[in-house]
């Protein structure tokens, strides 16, 4: 890998991070489309390199939630039942199911599906409309979110393991159909991503801190603060996207990539 497939990298992670279009399903197939290997250091920086990601959900909301005690009890419930099982799962994720092409465009396309089908019979978002169609009984700030829907979300979450499902179409999709408001479940989803995020690198990294190097430590900071840079702009775009939108568009973009992927190149 070098510096250009790095900075790559780092763009499209930060762009898909918070988008229900899987960032590890387009790592993957970016790697591929570069040519980079599927080696043990390719594999870690695919999961380093959400840290960036997460970096910018600090910079925009470290003092609005991530130092209220009400905010965090719930993302600790939440993010209980994905550090289970992604502890449990971790061997067999990354031997086999990380990089691997047929996984990720096999849970594109479902997940894409899943989009569609959910948009269209959930009714809150009747006419392609978010927010100005939900009912005025739903959850409408995240110190409401029950530690039942938590917990619920972050189940749903932790089927984001599987390269390509997508963790934020995953919990969002979980907290519109238990009731939350669009902006709240969204603004969840980001904040849910710090702990899970930081835990998935900071192990990895433990798994693998003897076989990085002087050079491959220069590749992971390069992504890291690209991926920040992005994602901050990525975030602020989805925030302004649900404002008038629901998540169809994205749920036919997913479909669109598996089969011209599959079609091209597979």
């Amino acid at each position: 890998m070098d510096l250009w497939q790095t900075i790559i990298l780092g763009i499209v992670e930060g762009v898909t991070e918070f988008l229900p279009i899987s960032s590890t399903g387009h790592m993957i197939l970016t790697n591929q489309l570069l040519g980079v290997a599927e080696t043990g250091f390719v594999k870690t920086f695919t999961i380093f390199i959400q840290l960036g990601a997460i970096g910018a959900v600090i910079v925009l909301y470290a003092r609005q939630w991530l130092f209220n005690w009400e905010v965090i009890k719930r993302l600790l419930v939440a993010f209980l039942p994905t550090a289970v099982i992604g502890l449990v799962f971790y061997h067999l994720v990354k031997t086999y199911l990380l990089g691997n092409s047929a996984v990720v465009l096999g849970a594109l396309l479902l997940g894409g599906a899943g989009l569609i089908i959910f948009e269209y019979i959930h009714p809150h978002t009747t006419g392609g409309v978010g927010v100005d169609r939900e009912p005025v009984n739903t959850v409408a700030e995240i110190v409401n979110i029950s530690y039942r829907q938590a917990f619920i979300i972050g189940l749903c979450q932790a089927v984001a393991i599987v390269p390509g499902v997508s963790r934020a179409a995953a919990t969002i999709i979980a907290g519109l159909a238990l009731g939350l408001k669009r902006r709240v479940v969204v603004e969840f989803s980001f904040l849910l991503a710090v702990p899970t995020m930081a835990a998935a690198a900071a192990f990895d990294l433990l798994k693998s801190l003897d076989q990085i190097s002087v050079n491959d430590w220069k590749l992971l900071l390069v992504g890291f603060l690209t991926a920040l840079v992005v994602a901050l702009a990525a975030i602020k775009f989805l925030l302004q996207f649900i404002k008038k939108h629901d998540f169809t568009a994205f749920g036919w973009y997913r479909i669109g990539l598996a089969v011209l992927f599959w079609w091209l190149v597979l």
